[in-house]
């Protein structure tokens, strides 16, 4: 009788894991891109506009 190979099997299991989790990275991109292609506004939803405000310290003023 023929030895079970282990190694096979785990390695499947792994890129099984691997396909799957690309997957839900790619859903949720896509959900994320038509969310933001539904916005009225456009600079609304725009990541460049909230991290500055989202960062302490970063103000251009200075606190005097």
């Amino acid at each position: 009788m023929a030895k079970p190979n282990y190694q096979y099997e785990k390695r499947q299991r792994d890129l099984a894991k691997k396909q799957k989790q690309e997957e839900k990275r790619r859903q949720k991109l896509a959900g994320k891109a038509a969310g933001e292609a539904g916005a009225d506004s456009p600079g609304a939803d725009s990541p460049g506009a909230d991290s500055a405000e989202a960062i302490p310290g970063s103000e251009t003023a200075p606190d005097a």
